[in-house]
């Protein structure tokens, strides 16, 4: 059971410690991770800030300690980032030990970036596994509201002051009457640091056997 209660500022700050946010995050997230993975040992490239902090929040679960093991968890600022940064990590570059989490739609981008990058030629989802990409369906927060299901989902909106909100948007005429877990992925990616707290706080509420497989798998790669 998630604790009740009402979302206050310093709560937000404290889901947020470490992390960029705002209208700039992705380009500052990604300058804030590039001087530390160019000394890594391995580099995972994710989409967002959003995928950042599941990756990591499920690491900490698992009792891993990134920083320690030398990996970097880098967000490229969308798909089109990630055939960049595969040639600066890859074997053209730092050598590093390569993962990643795309989106389904970008899937065929991530799939052109490892071959310019001289890391295969994937022709299928399960080519793109064994190099260490996953992809998500339709992306992570699809993932990780059907992990929870809509009544975690909701209780953990609950917990944190935004469940009214959530029924505001529901019973809006666009969504009236629509598949729930929609509603919810509509939710989230409307508010401009929301994403990036539930990314956080439903990692951290699913139960350990129910993590999504892209997210569990991306982590066992590295």
């Amino acid at each position: 059971m998630v604790d009740s209660g009402v979302m206050r500022a310093d709560d937000n700050e404290e889901l947020l410690a470490g992390y960029v946010s705002g209208p700039a995050a992705a380009t500052e997230a990604t300058l804030a991770a590039l001087p530390r993975a160019a000394a890594a040992r391995a580099v995972v490239l994710v989409e967002g800030v959003s995928d950042q902090i599941a990756v990591e929040t499920l690491a900490a679960r698992r009792g891993r300690d990134l920083t320690v093991e030398g990996i970097v968890v880098l967000p490229t600022g969308g798909a089109g980032g990630m055939a960049r940064y595969l040639r600066r990590f890859g074997p053209e570059g730092t050598g590093a030990r390569l993962a990643g989490l795309c989106d389904a739609a970008e899937e065929h981008i991530v799939r052109r970036g490892l071959a310019a990058a001289g890391l295969g030629s994937p022709a299928s989802r399960a080519d793109l596994e064994r190099l260490g990409f996953f992809v998500c369906v339709d992306d992570l927060e699809d993932e990780l509201i059907r992990a929870a299901g809509t009544a975690l989902a909701a209780e953990v909106l609950g917990a944190h002051g935004d469940l009214d909100a959530f029924r505001t948007i529901q019973r809006q005429p666009a969504w009236r009457g629509r598949d729930e877990a929609a509603q919810l992925r509509r939710f989230l990616g409307a508010g401009s640091q929301r994403k990036l707290r539930y990314a956080r706080l439903l990692t951290e509420a699913i139960d350990s056997d129910r993590i999504p497989r892209p997210l569990e798998a991306v982590l066992a790669a590295v």
